[in-house]
């Protein structure tokens, strides 16, 4: 699977986007955050595995803001939530400008962390343009992540110097993380946006409030956390939830903040099931029963085929040999009783890993 970046106009300025997935699909639109590479992103091996599972079952829009990634990087980011609003806005538009002729009556949205924000503020004004609404890692005050001292801390840090301001980040979003994973993501937050660009972008996502727009927002939504997120807790998620008529809160294990780490598949899962078809799945659940004789490495194993990966392409994501990728893959037809790769990617959609 590959993505395709295209650009549009908002604010005065370009913003990059990117499709990836069947364009007969529905249109899910994740938010964008307060810093992201388009390219850089589609490069990381655990993020580009989580928008492809993502892109199994919809056409996945994202979006690089102002001064970030490949927009326009000579302008500063959105200042505040109207703008914001405008750039979003300006995507989902662009997106759901068909060449054919057809046009989306709204599109699935996804807000993750600081986008979260954004996405709530955007349902909430514009409810014709959002069928249903997903938010992972969410809050509603941006002051409630930090007390002043700590917001004000970080921030100049960033400003002042973006070698230390992105390694203080990274052990912030990535608790658990080998020295390596570290230095590579403060690397990639670097080369994503300017000192001067990510203070801008930190500072607006302390000064992020939507407590108003909560009860605001009529479309169907899910809230998604985990349960010891280190970034954002788990406890800011639940005040989303309440505020919202009508939301769906789903708790899951782990640390993580970036949904493409940790158990990136229970995320895909829960936001999948619910904006395909409103159905808000029990993570705890267990496997089903045809399922549960497999290992753990074997139903990752059994995701990737059935998200229609070769055993070289799984090798490459899983850091194991072709020969033990094809091993894993006739175990799990052993075990299954299947005949051929495609009745296992069957059997995997039946069970839900996908």
């Amino acid at each position: 699977m590959e993505q395709e970046i295209r650009f549009t106009a908002a604010t005065g300025s370009r913003v990059a986007w990117a499709t990836s997935g069947s364009p007969t699909l529905p249109t899910l639109v994740v938010g964008g955050w307060w810093c992201s590479h388009l390219e850089l992103d589609w490069q990381n091996a655990s993020f580009r595995a989580f928008a492809e599972r993502l892109a199994t079952r919809f056409r996945v829009v994202r979006y690089d803001r102002p001064g970030t990634g490949l927009s326009d990087r000579d302008v500063p980011p959105p200042p505040d939530l109207d703008e914001e609003i405008a750039v979003l806005d300006a995507v989902v538009r662009a997106a759901t400008d068909d060449t054919s002729g057809r046009s989306e009556a709204g599109v699935l949205l996804l807000g993750v962390s600081s986008g979260s924000c954004v996405a709530v503020r955007y349902a909430a004004t514009h409810p014709e343009q959002v069928r249903r609404l997903a938010l992972y890692g969410s809050y509603a005050d941006g002051h409630s992540l930090a007390n002043e001292a700590a917001r004000r801390s970080l921030t100049s840090v960033v400003a002042a110097h973006w070698g230390l301001g992105s390694r203080v980040l990274a052990d912030l979003f990535l608790p658990g993380a080998g020295p390596d994973e570290r230095d590579a993501f403060a690397r990639f937050q670097r080369l994503s946006a300017s000192a001067e660009a990510a203070a801008a972008s930190l500072a607006s996502v302390y000064a992020m409030d939507v407590r108003d727009d909560l009860p605001e927002v009529t479309a169907p939504t899910l809230v998604v956390h985990r349960r010891d997120d280190h970034t954002i807790p788990a406890a800011l998620g639940r005040e989303v939830a309440a505020g919202v008529p009508g939301a769906t809160f789903v708790s899951l294990d782990g640390v993580d903040h970036l949904p493409w780490r940790g158990d990136a598949a229970s995320v895909v899962r829960a936001v999948s099931e619910f904006l395909a078809d409103g159905t808000a799945l029990d993570p705890d659940r267990p496997l089903p029963a045809d399922l549960a004789s497999l290992s753990e490495r074997e139903v990752e194993v059994l995701r990737l085929v059935a998200a229609g990966h070769s055993d070289d392409e799984i090798a490459g994501r899983l850091f194991l040999s072709p020969h033990t990728v094809h091993r894993h893959v006739a175990n799990i037809r052993t075990k299954l009783g299947l005949t051929s790769r495609a009745a296992a990617a069957a059997a995997a959609a039946r069970g839900g890993l996908v």
